[in-house]
């Protein structure tokens, strides 16, 4: 193979080599957010507007004052996945006419640790029916 003589042919510094690079994994997330009591119709249409808006949610549970979200985040490390998770109901709350709650709990895991936890029957059950529920 000819190479011109001009042209550096090894890896930028800030490049790390492929052996180096981090892949992202996929992470379990349930989001729990808890607040003043609203319409729930007009919870469940924020929840589906949410669905629509961030596609790779599995389901939502929801009642009037509170409502608990889980999908898979790909995403680097757990502080990555968290740090999105924690930005999805701000980031959506006009788009989507959320309610003006507040994040009261949020649970991030692997997914082998996922599929480890339903394996041995105390993970949480698996997201079926996809969509958006009441409790």
């Amino acid at each position: 193979m000819r190479r011109l003589a001009s042209v550096d042919m090894t890896l930028s510094p800030s490049v790390p080599p492929p052996e180096e690079r981090v892949r992202s994994r996929l992470w379990h997330i349930t989001l729990s957010v808890a607040g003043r009591q609203a319409p729930l119709a007009e919870v469940r249409r924020a929840l589906e507007q949410l669905a629509h808006d961030h596609p790779f949610l599995l389901t939502s549970r929801y009642a009037n004052d509170h409502a608990e979200i889980r999908y898979w985040e790909e995403a680097r490390d757990l502080h990555d996945a968290a740090a999105v998770a924690l930005r999805l109901w701000g980031e959506h709350r006009s788009s989507a006419k959320l309610p003006p709650w507040e994040i009261v709990g949020l649970e991030v895991i692997g997914r082998e640790t996922y599929h480890q936890r339903v394996a041995e029957g105390y993970g949480p059950p698996p997201a079926s029916p996809v969509g958006v529920h009441p409790f």
